[in-house]
């Protein structure tokens, strides 16, 4: 499958932490689906915590743990990627994904996990042998007549889980960026000598966006607890809003250099903090925070998806679309979102209750009535 540029543009939609179970959560399943419509993107980018891989053993409601066996493991997660899935394949939209830091952390490897994405027809990548991570690779993209690459797509593995140590790991591998400068200058040299316009993903921020945040008064309007039990908030001309601090790599392993010095990446691309949707720039090259989409883990009223407008000659426009630009302002659209988004206990709490109000009050009423 070659992804190729129509009529000069190209749009991609970012997907970050879906983050859900085999009982996935139908709000935001509708809302992945009315974005696919509605926007018709022509890749989907899946870029971490796909699935809440360490909580494929769990009942329905709670951590009670229910399944005791390798194999009702394996299903449960085979079954979550398809909840997933299988409504982009049915869209016959191509789609790539990288891990983040909860998709492995169960009984089974990336590799094994990366074979059952691989059985969809419309999956892209997980397929450079020469690349460190089964989820380190890129997706060339073509011109219209496929002759010449145009653009191209890094995806980065920044996260892995450790079975023997039962530890996470968040790092860019030092042997990620050689791979990316080897891989780079094998595409300038392609190129004519010219660096191919690039847009980087990866699912843990990098340092560097620490950058993009300053320390502020605990008053100060949406400011965040940092380290320490200071306060904090984005810099003077960052767009976006910060509604948690920046949770980066655990170390720099000579990423922005390597970028600075293969000079064709344009911009790098996060998730993995839900509720944090920005874009501020360092050195001339753009940092993108994306918000979750899943409705099952914390978030806010940010939940939804991001698009990339790419043009041929390497330019792009971003705009993140959220849950209710997407779905509408009905209220059945608001009573859904309050039903399914983890977080909102006191709206369902007030929700139950007043329907409990309401139902006595009729009882009530109608009680009244026939007594006349």
């Amino acid at each position: 499958m070659q992804l190729k540029f129509k009529n000069g543009k190209i749009r991609v939609m970012q997907v970050s932490d879906p983050q859900d179970l085999q009982f996935i959560r139908p709000t935001m399943v509708r809302m992945l689906n009315t974005a696919y419509d509605k926007y018709c993107p022509d890749l989907i980018l899946l870029t971490g915590d796909n699935i809440l891989g360490n909580h494929l053993c769990d009942a329905r409601i709670g951590t009670r743990l229910v399944i005791k066996d390798k194999e009702g493991e394996y299903n449960a997660m085979k079954t979550a990627i398809d909840k997933l899935v299988s409504h982009i394949e049915e869209r016959k939209i191509p789609f790539a994904m990288i891990y983040g830091n909860h998709d492995d952390r169960n009984s089974f490897t990336k590799e094994e996990q990366a074979e059952i994405y691989r059985q969809y027809s419309c999956n892209m990548g997980l397929d450079d042998e020469t690349s460190p991570d089964c989820a380190t690779y890129n997706l060339p993209i073509y011109s219209e007549d496929g002759a010449h690459i145009k653009f191209n797509i890094w995806m980065l593995d920044s996260a892995w889980h450790d079975k023997q140590q039962d530890k996470c790991f968040e790092i860019v591998k030092p042997e990620a960026i050689e791979w990316y400068k080897k891989k780079s200058a094998q595409l300038k040299a392609e190129n004519g000598g010219v660096p191919v316009p690039s847009l980087m993903f990866q699912h843990i921020p990098m340092i560097e966006q620490l950058e993009l945040v300053e320390e502020c008064d605990k008053s100060f309007e949406g400011a965040v607890k940092g380290p320490d039990g200071k306060y904090f908030k984005l810099k003077d001309g960052i767009e976006g809003v910060m509604g948690e601090y920046p949770c980066t790599v655990a170390e720099k392993t000579g990423q922005l250099e390597a970028i600075k010095e293969c000079g064709d990446v344009k911009a790098v691309v996060f998730g993995h903090d839900h509720q944090n949707c920005f874009i501020g720039s360092i050195d001339g090259i753009e940092l993108i925070q994306t918000s979750c989409a899943s409705f099952r883990c914390y978030g806010t009223r940010n939940r939804g998806v991001r698009i990339f407008d790419i043009n041929e000659d390497g330019t792009y426009e971003t705009t993140f679309y959220t849950y209710e630009e997407i779905c509408g302002k009905s209220l059945w659209n608001e009573l859904c979102y309050i039903w399914d988004a983890d977080g909102m206990w006191k709206a369902k709490t007030a929700l139950i209750a007043g329907g409990v109000l309401a139902a006595g009050a009729a009882a009530t009423v109608m009680g009244l009535l026939l007594k006349r």
